[in-house]
């Protein structure tokens, strides 16, 4: 992708007139021609590393009042209130707007965000779009990876974003869909996009490590909708926080497009019938008539996911009856997906369903008898773990205790808050697995080969992440690693 140049006055009046061709906020990735962004962290004030950046090449640096105190650089420096802001414009402004050049959807909510993103973008390539994708697992265009290092788990900061954008935006894309997290929106990260279309999934309890509680948390969800951040939005209304964001919605007149079960919502299910291999047939009332068309991942909230998607592609002006057929085919690394074992296996599912609403919703998708094997991340909000282990045990007969990802924490510790969850609800066998590979074997030896083991939490994730120490792990390798090795003892005991 060629480097365009900016002239920095226009984007940072008073900085000086140098040429300005990239943005950074890490003083370790600077190059010449950068604006270095100095902010406050976790641990220290990246104004103390200016230095470092205007040696690498800066030609101007961007902070806060804090970091004026605290910058030593012979280059400009730029102070403003909100400098996350300030650097999500200068990001755009650098590739050139690239969001403008596409048709943009994003997508919100505690979860579904990556199931309806690869539904949208089946729709999407079947209406004959070229798409790009940013989430979760990763950044695609017409569905082949690319290959790019990450500076968040699901949405980028600003300068990657605003230089991934340009990517897809050269390659030729015509339309991106993209998760949209609430610490990107209380970051700033998205900050100089305005979303052609803004869906919204559901709320349920998580990240409240990050916000104070579930009020300040919708807040920072409800900003991906207001204020002119998006020309139309979609929003699930099963739940009160939907119901409460449609309110907000309408009070400022941005067209919108409820989805749900409610007789009031715009596109309503009417008809959802499961058949045994885990698709579903569905029914739907919408403005663009009555559609027809099949789910293929299991469960009503993919059911949901689905329905969401449909709208958003409605709410673009695009033909949603031509794009909906493509859900029978779509699937998700990870999300509710299924893994052959082989002959005289149980059924297995691998999902990333890592809160309590998440773990309810993915088990109860299953046909009973269903283990549960379950882990809670350490350095995450904690107050999950214990409703987390209780909404496993009212949807499976066994759960399997283990781990996720510790990180710096005793995983012991945590794996007793989920259990402690768990034996409170007094509605299933609550064991301990141990560490996640034993964990899984055992889920497979107490199935008996019948019934379906679900492995819960870490989901599409090749790594795990104890003590510092990330390590290769990939659940469904393991689920069939571990069955082979219980046919092999079986055999050999024959």
């Amino acid at each position: 992708m060629a480097e365009r140049a900016t002239r920095l006055a226009g984007l940072l009046p008073g900085a000086g007139d140098a040429d300005v061709t990239g943005v950074t906020l890490d003083s370790r990735a600077v190059r010449p021609g950068d604006v270095y962004a100095a902010l406050p962290g976790q641990r220290t004030h990246g104004a103390r590393f200016a230095s470092e950046a205007v040696r690498r090449g800066a030609v101007a640096v961007l902070t806060d009042a804090a970091g004026a105190e605290l910058v030593e650089a012979s280059v400009p420096v730029v102070v403003v209130d909100d400098p996350r802001a300030t650097l999500a414009e200068v990001a755009a402004a650098v590739h050139g707007y690239p969001a403008r050049a596409m048709r943009m959807f994003g997508l919100t909510g505690t979860n579904g965000k990556t199931s309806t993103l690869f539904l949208l973008e089946a729709a999407l390539t079947a209406l004959g779009e070229r798409v790009g994708t940013v989430g979760t697992i990763g950044f695609r265009l017409a569905g082949a990876a690319i290959d790019r290092s990450r500076s968040t788990i699901t949405t980028p900061e600003s300068p990657d974003l605003q230089e991934l954008l340009a990517q897809l935006r050269d390659a030729g894309a015509s339309s991106v869909a993209m998760e949209v997290s609430s610490h990107a929106l209380a970051l700033r990260r998205v900050g100089g996009i305005v979303f052609d279309v803004a869906g919204f999934t559901q709320l349920g309890r998580d990240h409240l490590d990050f916000h104070s509680d579930m009020e300040s948390y919708f807040a920072t969800k409800t900003e991906l909708f207001l204020d002119g951040r998006a020309r139309a939005c979609v929003v699930n209304i099963d739940g009160d926080w939907g119901r409460q964001l449609a309110g907000l919605i309408r009070a400022q007149g941005t067209p919108l497009f409820t989805t749900g079960r409610a007789a009031e919502a715009d596109f309503r299910l009417l008809r959802a019938e499961p058949d045994a291999a885990g698709r579903t047939a569905v029914r739907i009332a919408s403005p663009a008539g009555t559609l027809d068309f099949s789910v293929g991942m299991p469960g009503a909230f993919n059911v949901a996911n689905a329905i969401t998607a449909a709208a958003m592609v409605h709410a673009a002006g695009l033909n949603a009856a031509a794009a909906v057929p493509a859900f029978a085919t779509a699937a998700v690394p990870g999300r509710m997906q299924r893994v052959e074992l082989g002959p005289g296996a149980p059924a297995a599912v691998v999902d990333f369903a890592h809160t309590p609403e998440a773990v309810a919703a993915a088990l109860a998708a299953l046909p009973a008898p269903r283990i549960a094997v379950l882990g809670a991340g350490g350095d995450r909000d904690p107050s999950k773990r214990g409703p987390m282990g209780a909404a496993a045990a009212a949807n499976a007969e066994l759960v399997v205790v283990t781990d996720d990802n510790p990180r710096s924490e005793d995983p012991a510790t945590i794996r007793a808050a989920v259990r402690d969850g768990a034996e409170r609800a007094e509605a299933a066998e609550v064991v301990d697995g141990g560490d996640r590979r034993s964990a899984i074997g055992l889920a497979l030896r107490r199935s008996a080969g019948r019934g379906w083991v679900a492995v819960l939490g870490k989901g599409h994730e090749t790594g795990q992440d104890v003590a510092g120490v990330i390590s290769p792990f990939d659940d469904v390798a393991v689920l069939r690693e571990e069955w082979q090795r219980l046919v092999g003892e079986s055999s050999e005991g024959a």
